[in-house]
């Protein structure tokens, strides 16, 4: 059973100082999670290690950057595909998964059946390229790393859709359909498509945590013995408390269906937690981003920050000339009294509030539960005067601005190897920023 471990309270300052060390495992990509934690270690003049997934050319192989892309990532950079998952390695007889969805059309994939030994084998190439990279990529972080410097490893890695062409409308049915065209997600999780995203998913969110931390033991052991610390931080979702009703209540997006995944990060950070091993699993809130999109509606609970903010702070002026700014993003007939009541309205609804169970996240979704979210989506995209100017992107970059202060500063002494970071707890940050 999963104990729920918000965080309430700011953690104290860090110790991190110039000549530390934050490797980043994964890659930065713009308007995602990971850009506040290096934002938060820059100004304590951190040294940031980053590195790659690397990148599939028209054969499907997997190289490094090109001189031209590593330059633009900056130094230190270390230029070695840490690309997990087994979507597309080669089995013996050189066929991928993807492969075997190659010829499934839309209309057959409920019944496309996979030859689950050769994805086995796949699966255990996969693990071993991504195993021997990894050894490969901690072996040149050690040159980074000063005697006595303290290092936070920073587990960014996620997802693991496989990129088979039949999963997109699939999933456009499960995530965006309506009516007819609504597709339930546990019709899809059920099938040889949703086993196989689920086994993928796993090695990318969570396995690649435990490869991580098992890999690096040598590396730890230097760091500690040189008298610095090591620690390792990851980024979860495993629901969110949002303001409902004026309260701060624990909510989910549904269908998460990389939920389980999630759950095996935390259950690897649990374990090595006990081994004495500083793991946190960070469960964040939701945000809007490119690889988030598909999850049309996940969004609705972001604006409900914007009264968290009035609520909780002790700079209402400050706070007010805020959500000024946010509120000119609007068309003038709209404000952001009127987008929170009605996205207020949408999550305490009792088709979507019946659909929270903590004991038993994640949950699939039904055909009444979606149209409210993504009708919800839509009315608030609506709102704006410019699409591509949406007041979700500017909180968005608000939470991670606060996860990522507040994930580093907890790494410092973290007491818990799972956290849930609420809006109650961002908003508390963002006031000290205000």
């Amino acid at each position: 059973m999963t104990s729920y471990t918000p965080m309430r309270d700011i953690p104290e300052t860090p110790g991190y100082k110039k000549g530390d060390v934050m490797v980043i495992f994964g890659e930065l990509f713009d308007k995602g999670y990971a850009n506040g934690i290096v934002e938060a270690a820059k100004k304590y003049e951190m040294t940031i290690v980053q590195a790659t997934v690397g990148r599939r050319d028209a054969e499907n192989n997997l190289n490094p950057l090109t001189a031209e892309e590593a330059e633009k990532k900056g130094a230190p950079f270390i230029n070695i595909p840490l690309e997990a998952g087994f979507d597309l390695e080669p089995a013996d007889n050189g066929q991928t998964p993807c492969d075997q969805l190659a010829g499934v059309k839309m209309k057959e994939w409920q019944g496309a059946k996979l030859d689950w030994g050769l994805i086995a084998q796949s699966q255990t190439k996969a693990i071993s390229r991504f195993k021997k990279n990894t050894t490969g990529f901690l072996s040149e972080v050690e040159k980074h790393i000063p005697k006595g410097a303290n290092v936070i490893f920073v587990h960014t890695m996620a997802g693991g859709m496989p990129r088979a062409k039949v999963l997109m409308p699939v999933l456009n049915k499960v995530f965006k359909g309506r009516g007819d065209r609504f597709q339930p997600s546990e019709d899809f999780w059920k099938s040889e498509l949703g086993r196989l995203c689920e086994m993928n998913f796993e090695e990318v969110t969570a396995n690649t945590f435990k490869h991580l931390v098992e890999l690096s033991e040598s590396l730890r052991t230097q760091i500690t013995e040189h008298g610095g610390k090591a620690s390792y931080v990851a980024y979860g979702y495993h629901g969110t408390e949002v303001l409902i009703n004026d309260e701060f209540k624990w909510q989910s997006y549904s269908p998460y269906v990389q939920g389980w995944a999630k759950m095996r990060l935390e259950d690897h950070a649990k374990k090595f937690n006990q081994e004495g091993i500083p793991c946190s699993v960070y469960n964040c809130p939701e945000i809007l981003t490119n690889s988030s999109s598909i999850f049309l509606g996940v969004e609705v609970c972001l604006y409900p920050l914007m009264a968290a903010y009035k609520k909780l702070t002790e700079k209402p002026k400050e706070v007010d000339a805020h959500l000024a700014k946010l509120a000119k993003l609007l068309k003038p007939e709209h404000s952001i009294e009127e987008m929170l009541h009605d996205c207020n309205q949408a999550i305490a609804e009792p088709t979507i509030t019946n659909s929270y169970d903590f004991e038993t996240w994640p949950q699939h979704n039904t055909k009444e539960q979606m149209e409210i979210l993504l009708d919800t989506s839509t009315k608030m995209i609506d709102m704006h005067a410019d699409k591509k100017e949406l007041i979700t992107y500017a909180l968005s970059e608000d939470v991670f601005k606060a996860t990522g202060a507040l994930m580093l500063a907890d790494s410092w002494n973290s007491t818990q190897p799972v956290w849930w970071l609420g809006h109650d707890i961002v908003a508390k940050q963002m006031d000290q920023w205000f």
